[in-house]
């Protein structure tokens, strides 16, 4: 396994690689909001062979640069992905996206469904009305948050993933990890403005296209897990995308 910075007009990615480049189709990774590529690591260690296996760090979150002004849409993380994809010598994969990260996955299967062999949307968000009741608070009261010490936007955010885990013994180290980036000012500002970029209109835009996007689609559910499966169920998880590998 081996991590390195990819500069992307400007701007530097973080991402690791793993797996092999054996005879199955490459897989991307996406994590989503107030993550990062941690969140696929058991995943990642139990993958079937024969695979390369990519995950990175969306910008603005681990160890991928603030995204300063660039734009943070679904779309506009799409195509950094895509970027991403063409400096590795990629031509397609399968995409693997969570939460937010399932929203961009879709973005690429129907922008660019070409790069997309097959796709895994693991506790995504789609169509609307997925913003949960403090992210329309934080958004609503963005004019003050903005203003308010980094302690306090972090306690916030702290706790709506906290409530996405059912092992207890993973959630703090894991939240730490993942909120280390935004705990100075610069990394707070990075924080109010992923806050900002979360707006349902663009998966309800992607909604109608999903259906020839995504042909012959299948729903797993893993029953008593929360938001974090990767983390959580990563066994599930990986079982899934193996019989995904067969179809």
């Amino acid at each position: 396994m081996r991590g390195e910075f990819v500069d992307l007009d400007g701007a530097r990615l973080y991402y690791y690689a793993a797996g092999s480049r054996g005879a199955g189709e490459p897989v991307v990774f996406i994590h989503g909001f107030a993550t990062s590529g941690h969140l696929w690591s058991d995943v990642v260690a139990l993958m079937p062979p024969g695979h390369r296996l990519v995950v990175l760090d969306l910008l603005g979150y681990g160890r991928s640069d603030p995204p300063a002004s660039r734009a943070l849409t679904l779309h506009a993380h799409a195509e950094r992905v895509v970027a991403l994809l063409d400096v590795l010598g990629i031509a397609s994969a399968c995409v693997v996206g969570h939460g937010v990260g399932g929203g961009i996955a879709q973005s690429l299967a129907v922008h660019w469904p070409s790069r997309v062999t097959r796709l895994a949307l693991v506790a995504s968000i789609g169509f609307g009305g997925w913003a949960t009741r403090d992210v329309v608070l934080a958004r609503a009261t963005l004019p003050i948050t903005r203003h308010l010490p980094a302690a306090w936007l972090l306690s916030m955010v702290r706790t709506e993933l906290e409530r996405g885990y059912d092992d207890a013994s993973r959630t703090t180290h894991s939240i730490d990890k993942f909120l280390r980036p935004f705990a100075t000012p610069e990394g707070r500002a990075a924080l109010v403005r992923h806050i900002q970029a979360l707006d349902a209109r663009e998966t309800e835009a992607l909604a109608p296209r999903l259906a020839d996007a995504i042909p012959g689609a299948t729903l797993d559910v893993v029953p008593g897990a929360r938001h974090f499966l990767p983390e959580d169920t990563p066994r599930q998880v990986t079982d899934v995308l193996a019989t995904l590998f067969t179809r």
